[in-house]
Protein backbone atom coordinates (compact mmCIF):
# COMPACT_ATOMS: atom_id res chain seq x y z
CA UNK A 1 0.00 0.00 0.00
CA UNK A 2 2.48 2.49 0.93
CA UNK A 3 5.35 1.38 -2.11
CA UNK A 4 2.36 2.17 -4.25
CA UNK A 5 1.93 6.17 -2.60
CA UNK A 6 6.01 6.17 -3.22
CA UNK A 7 6.07 7.52 -6.61
CA UNK A 8 3.73 10.27 -6.25
CA UNK A 9 5.44 11.60 -2.94
CA UNK A 10 8.07 13.98 -5.15
CA UNK A 11 8.63 16.93 -3.96
CA UNK A 12 6.63 19.05 -6.65
CA UNK A 13 3.56 17.00 -5.21
CA UNK A 14 4.34 17.61 -1.30
CA UNK A 15 4.69 21.20 -2.50
CA UNK A 16 1.23 21.09 -4.82
CA UNK A 17 -0.84 19.24 -1.71
CA UNK A 18 0.64 21.78 1.09
CA UNK A 19 0.07 25.15 -0.42
CA UNK A 20 -3.42 23.75 -1.69
CA UNK A 21 -4.07 22.00 1.26
CA UNK A 22 -3.90 25.14 3.35
CA UNK A 23 -6.09 27.09 1.09
CA UNK A 24 -9.62 25.33 3.31
CA UNK A 25 -8.05 26.11 6.89
CA UNK A 26 -7.31 29.66 5.58
CA UNK A 27 -11.16 30.38 4.16
CA UNK A 28 -12.71 29.03 7.15
CA UNK A 29 -10.36 31.25 9.20
CA UNK A 30 -11.47 34.34 6.96
CA UNK A 31 -14.85 34.01 5.89
CA UNK A 32 -16.06 31.61 9.01
CA UNK A 33 -13.72 32.55 12.00
CA UNK A 34 -16.32 32.11 14.56
CA UNK A 35 -18.55 28.98 13.47
CA UNK A 36 -18.29 25.65 15.04
CA UNK A 37 -16.08 24.06 12.01
CA UNK A 38 -13.98 26.28 11.77
CA UNK A 39 -12.87 25.88 15.33
CA UNK A 40 -12.63 22.15 14.66
CA UNK A 41 -10.64 22.28 11.81
CA UNK A 42 -8.73 25.14 11.52
CA UNK A 43 -8.37 25.45 15.44
CA UNK A 44 -7.57 22.02 16.16
CA UNK A 45 -3.79 20.25 15.32
CA UNK A 46 -5.41 18.51 12.03
CA UNK A 47 -3.78 20.39 9.91
CA UNK A 48 -0.68 20.44 11.89
CA UNK A 49 -0.54 17.04 12.05
CA UNK A 50 -0.96 16.70 8.16
CA UNK A 51 1.73 19.74 7.67
CA UNK A 52 3.76 17.61 10.18
CA UNK A 53 3.61 14.04 8.07
CA UNK A 54 5.26 16.04 5.08
CA UNK A 55 7.92 17.31 7.15
CA UNK A 56 8.59 13.81 8.97
CA UNK A 57 8.76 12.29 5.74
CA UNK A 58 11.17 14.82 4.21
CA UNK A 59 12.93 14.51 6.92
CA UNK A 60 13.22 10.85 6.52
CA UNK A 61 14.22 11.54 3.25
CA UNK A 62 17.41 13.70 3.67
CA UNK A 63 18.61 10.93 6.55
CA UNK A 64 18.17 8.39 3.92
CA UNK A 65 20.67 10.22 1.28
CA UNK A 66 22.66 10.51 4.67
CA UNK A 67 22.76 14.42 4.43
CA UNK A 68 21.67 15.51 7.30
CA UNK A 69 23.52 18.59 7.88
CA UNK A 70 24.81 18.90 4.40
CA UNK A 71 24.16 22.42 3.28
CA UNK A 72 22.57 23.24 6.67
CA UNK A 73 23.83 26.56 6.52
CA UNK A 74 21.38 28.66 7.93
CA UNK A 75 23.31 30.86 10.37
CA UNK A 76 26.28 31.46 7.88
CA UNK A 77 24.66 34.55 6.67
CA UNK A 78 23.21 34.87 3.42
CA UNK A 79 24.95 33.36 1.08
CA UNK A 80 24.59 30.09 3.02
CA UNK A 81 20.47 30.33 3.41
CA UNK A 82 21.17 31.03 -0.58
CA UNK A 83 22.80 27.94 -1.03
CA UNK A 84 21.15 25.89 1.90
CA UNK A 85 17.52 26.88 -0.09
CA UNK A 86 19.31 25.14 -2.98
CA UNK A 87 18.70 22.01 -1.40
CA UNK A 88 15.11 21.33 -2.81
CA UNK A 89 14.41 19.17 0.40
CA UNK A 90 15.66 21.53 3.01
CA UNK A 91 13.88 24.33 1.06
CA UNK A 92 10.58 22.32 1.11
CA UNK A 93 11.01 21.23 4.93
CA UNK A 94 11.29 25.07 5.58
CA UNK A 95 8.33 26.11 3.41
CA UNK A 96 5.84 23.17 5.32
CA UNK A 97 7.28 25.42 8.38
CA UNK A 98 5.90 28.57 7.06
CA UNK A 99 2.77 27.67 6.52
CA UNK A 100 2.70 26.12 9.73
CA UNK A 101 3.32 28.74 11.86
CA UNK A 102 1.30 31.15 9.44
CA UNK A 103 -1.49 29.20 9.90
CA UNK A 104 -0.73 28.63 13.58
CA UNK A 105 -0.54 33.06 13.71
CA UNK A 106 -4.13 33.34 11.86
CA UNK A 107 -5.72 30.61 14.28
CA UNK A 108 -4.49 32.89 17.32
CA UNK A 109 -5.61 35.76 15.99
CA UNK A 110 -9.33 34.15 15.60
CA UNK A 111 -9.64 32.72 18.78
CA UNK A 112 -8.10 36.25 20.57
CA UNK A 113 -10.51 38.34 18.18
CA UNK A 114 -13.42 36.37 19.95
CA UNK A 115 -11.84 36.65 23.00
CA UNK A 116 -12.21 40.46 22.39
CA UNK A 117 -15.64 40.74 20.53
CA UNK A 118 -14.19 41.83 17.35
CA UNK A 119 -16.41 41.10 14.32
CA UNK A 120 -14.98 39.09 11.50
CA UNK A 121 -15.06 42.16 8.90
CA UNK A 122 -12.73 43.77 10.77
CA UNK A 123 -10.26 41.04 11.14
CA UNK A 124 -10.17 40.04 7.38
CA UNK A 125 -7.01 41.58 6.25
CA UNK A 126 -5.18 40.58 9.02
CA UNK A 127 -5.51 37.48 7.95
CA UNK A 128 -5.23 38.08 4.94
CA UNK A 129 -1.67 39.46 5.45
CA UNK A 130 -1.06 36.84 7.95
CA UNK A 131 -1.25 34.48 5.52
CA UNK A 132 0.97 36.58 3.00
CA UNK A 133 3.13 38.43 4.84
CA UNK A 134 2.59 36.74 8.64
CA UNK A 135 4.31 39.60 10.81
CA UNK A 136 2.45 42.18 9.05
CA UNK A 137 -0.81 40.42 9.56
CA UNK A 138 -0.01 40.29 13.34
CA UNK A 139 1.11 43.57 13.54
CA UNK A 140 -2.02 45.18 11.96
CA UNK A 141 -4.34 42.93 13.79
CA UNK A 142 -2.51 44.13 17.31
CA UNK A 143 -3.58 47.41 16.45
CA UNK A 144 -7.15 46.95 15.82
CA UNK A 145 -7.11 44.82 18.91
CA UNK A 146 -5.59 47.55 21.05
CA UNK A 147 -8.47 49.71 19.69
CA UNK A 148 -11.64 46.70 20.65
CA UNK A 149 -9.51 45.81 23.73
CA UNK A 150 -9.00 49.58 24.91
CA UNK A 151 -5.56 48.22 25.78
CA UNK A 152 -2.23 48.14 25.08
CA UNK A 153 -0.47 44.74 25.44
CA UNK A 154 2.70 43.68 24.40
CA UNK A 155 2.84 40.22 26.15
CA UNK A 156 -0.81 38.97 25.94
Amino acid sequence: MINDLLPYLTYENIYLVANWGVIPFWLLLVFLPYHGLTNFLSQSIIPYLLLAFGYAYLSYLIYIDGNIFDGFELYSGINGLYSMFANEALLLIFWLHFLAISLFAGAWIVRDARRYIIPRIVIILSLILTYFTGPIGIVIYWFIRIIFAKKISFND
